[in-house]
């Protein structure tokens, strides 16, 4: 079984995250999206909270898990018998990081690969960051995030208020 990990912090899940795991799902047996669990970075969702977001994001998508992790994605990958580290790039700046990631991954897990998949053109531009801001000052995030939990993140983005 040909097994991916798709890593983030998905806060919260947009359509581009989305597009990334569903494809992903396309070409790997299992893709495990693991929602990195860091207590040091401010979040405006708990680990809880996201995956429960992402669990219903990937509702018809059967050969995807959800689940919370920290530590070393290498050695995570390990333990779940991992081939691949799936990541999607929007740009350039993307790369440089990613890349970096990637050779660490590699030289802490040989075994491990990272794929990167380029993001669809009509996503280039979309983040957790820019969702936030947008749905702060009371903009429209119908079109940035999946529709099944649109009003959950509206709750709680547009209020700015994040519960414990």
């Amino acid at each position: 079984m040909r097994i991916a990990i798709c890593p983030g912090s998905f806060d919260p899940v947009t359509l581009g995250h989305m597009d990334i795991i569903t494809r992903a799902q396309k070409v790997f047996d299992k893709v495990i999206v693991a929602v990195l669990i860091n207590p040091e970075k401010h979040t405006s969702f708990t680990v809880e909270e996201r995956i429960d977001l992402l669990n219903r994001a990937t509702a018809g998508l059967e050969n995807v898990e959800v689940v919370g992790f920290n530590g070393l994605l290498a050695d995570y990958a390990r333990m779940r018998n991992a081939a691949a580290i799936v990541k999607g790039l929007r740009a350039v700046t993307d790369f440089e990081y990613e890349f970096q990631m990637a050779l660490i991954n590699k030289k802490l897990n040989p075994g491990l690969e990272t794929m990167f998949l380029t993001t669809s053109s009509e996503n280039m531009f979309l983040s957790s960051s820019i969702v936030k801001q947008i749905a702060s000052f009371g903009g429209d995030i119908s079109n940035f995030v999946p529709e099944c939990i649109l009003q959950d993140i509206q709750e709680r983005l547009c209020t700015g208020g994040r519960k414990e």
